[in-house]
């Protein structure tokens, strides 16, 4: 597996939009050619070599690997999207939020980007969670 770490910040290096638009075809698809990752770009599509030196660009920073078929190359994801949503949100509750969730939630709360049905779900949610983690502690 490759680390994808940004030394100086300790985190898990930064993806351009085009970077992470191809990291979202790659965990859909979850291996393939260039010509299968350009098959689920929008129309109008973006260059083959385009795609191609995206992916290398992605390989160097340590989010993709491949099997080579002769000159051919398949590519797979080897960050997850999961370790990758997990260190986007880290970064984003430390950066804008002084790293407090509490903030983030009542932000989007006071600006009317949470209805009242997610909230609810989210109290829910909240409350499993801390009865289980109660229960762990027993």
């Amino acid at each position: 597996m490759y680390i994808c770490y940004d030394a100086n910040s300790n985190s898990m290096k930064e993806l351009t939009k085009a970077e992470e638009q191809i990291m979202q075809i790659l965990w859909e698809i979850e291996r393939g050619f260039v010509k299968d990752i350009l098959k689920h770009f929008p129309e109008p599509r973006p260059a083959y070599n385009t795609v191609s030196t995206i992916i290398r660009i992605l390989q160097e920073k340590g989010f993709v690997s491949h099997r080579a078929y002769g000159r051919t190359h398949e590519y797979y994801p080897v960050v997850s999207k999961e370790e990758y949503t997990k260190s986007k949100m880290s970064s984003l509750v430390k950066n804008y939020f002084s790293n407090s969730f509490e903030k983030m939630v009542s932000f989007f709360a006071r600006e009317k980007k949470i209805s009242l049905k997610e909230m609810e779900d989210i109290i829910k949610l909240m409350e499993k969670e801390i009865s289980q983690q109660k229960n762990k502690g027993k």
